[in-house]
């Protein structure tokens, strides 16, 4: 059992620490550029001195080995999946699928052992069904986290939609081009769409072709609207046509859209709430009520 717990205890360890490893990133990287920005032109310190801390000399070794065992378990289908749903929840930049992977599999171990620990009592049933039970949890936890997360990107994209296309368009009408419009839109807003026509504008700038930023743009966030907006602009680029109307007329079709799927999660509403209202709160309403008379009448014929 000490055993159990031990290894249960570091897996979950490990997974937590590496969780907390690849939210940080982003902050880290910003630092070691400006430390080595501002170090430019100096004598490098040789690699493997003991100025290299715990984090290069020993978690980013293992953190490399298991995103190696990661892709050797998986198969390439997998990761492209993780891949795919990495990039929708905004993700992509601060994990890799490897990654992500061996954070699945760290989770899964640590799930398997807490499980057979606390059903150790049991017997070997009680070891077995809570392993299925914790590892199953472990193992799908963080599925079920980048889920939520892009779920929650893409509807604040659809949000913030109808309002950068009204800015994209009033910039064309003035006289800017669609990259310089998108470089305004950048400097203007804020959020996860600002950042995704930020990364499409750069992909632009290095040469990549409109019509393929755009597509991967849409790849990345797998929203309706935006796909809609992503071919209207493609083919208006291979026809010629005017971009300030059909951004117009893009704008009004995602507040239409917005203003529908608004309108359906209030029909849906009421249905979400009757399971439970009859699960809770009736129940406790006919307690309140029916009790007090439950109580007289067993006086009465007690």
């Amino acid at each position: 059992m000490t055993i159990l717990l031990v290894i249960a205890v570091f897996c979950l360890a490990g997974a937590a620490f590496l969780l907390g490893e690849i939210v940080t990133l982003p902050s880290r990287q910003r630092f070691l550029s400006v430390r080595r920005a501002a170090t430019y032109g100096r004598m490098e310190v040789p690699s493997g001195t003991p100025q290299e801390g715990l984090r290069e000399r020993v978690i980013a070794p293992v953190g490399e080995w298991l995103a190696r065992w990661a892709l050797k378990v998986n198969p390439r289908s997998s990761t492209d999946a993780v891949s795919l749903k990495l990039m929708a929840a905004g993700m992509s930049r601060t994990m890799s699928p490897s990654g992500f992977l061996a954070l699945k599999g760290l989770f899964a171990l640590g799930g398997l052992f807490m499980g057979a620990l606390i059903g150790s009592g049991r017997g070997f049933s009680g070891i077995l069904m809570g392993s299925m039970v914790l590892g199953s949890l472990g193992f799908l936890g963080p599925d079920y986290f980048l889920t939520l997360k892009a779920r929650g990107r893409r509807e604040r994209v659809r949000a913030d939609l109808p309002d950068a296309l009204d800015l994209l368009a009033v910039s064309v009408e003035a006289g800017l081009g669609f990259d310089a419009s998108l470089a305004k839109l950048n400097e203007n807003m804020d959020g996860p769409l600002a950042e995704e026509f930020g990364l499409t504008l750069s992909e632009m700038r290095i040469g990549e072709s409109r019509s393929e930023a755009l597509k991967r743009l849409s790849e990345r966030v797998d929203a309706q609207e935006l796909s809609a907006f992503t071919r209207a602009i493609i083919q208006a680029d291979q026809l010629g046509t005017s971009l300030g109307r059909i951004l117009r007329v893009q704008a009004a079709d995602a507040r239409l859209r917005r203003q529908a799927a608004a309108e359906e999660r209030a029909m849906k509403a009421p249905i979400k709430m009757l399971f439970p209202t009859v699960l809770f709160i009736f129940p406790a309403m006919f307690l309140v009520i029916l009790g007090p008379a439950i109580l007289n009448v067993q006086k009465l014929f007690g």
